[in-house]
């Protein structure tokens, strides 16, 4: 069996990135992405979470110490949840967590075909946890 140098892999991982690129779940989350951005309401809303997620940021530094830091952390998780039941921004999340999962899969059978022991990396095992840091202004 012959080896493959190193251009034949990155072409065949190019090409890997072309099909997921034209996958539903891609195609899903990037039009819900333009939809949530173009949505006068859900941009409001957002710019709202990344002040309220800067003043838990600002508690969170000082931790349980912090006067405000429970106070901040619980407006934090209302407003997500707020922001999650929102239409448009609620089914960007979710288009988001298929996108996540499908990266996530191919991934790791990238890496089980090389070493069980191979780490694969993913995102926040807590779902939601971190998921409006990133793609709500984080």
């Amino acid at each position: 069996m012959d080896t493959l140098d190193m251009s034949e892999i990155l072409l065949d991982a190019y090409h890997l990135a072309d099909q997921i690129n034209e996958s539903e779940e891609v195609k899903n989350y990037l039009a819900l992405k333009k939809k949530m951005q173009e949505d006068p309401e859900a941009q409001k809303m957002i710019r709202e979470f990344q002040k309220i997620k800067e003043m838990y940021e600002e508690a969170k530094r000082f931790g349980i110490f912090h006067p405000n830091y429970h106070e901040a952390k619980e407006k934090a998780e209302v407003y997500q949840k707020k922001m999650s039941s929102h239409p448009v921004i609620g089914a960007f999340l979710e288009a988001e967590k298929k996108l996540d999962l499908l990266l996530y899969e191919v991934s790791s059978v990238i890496a089980r075909s090389v070493s069980e022991s191979i780490k694969v990396p993913a995102n926040d095992p807590v779902p939601g946890a971190k998921r409006f840091q990133r793609s709500c202004g984080g």
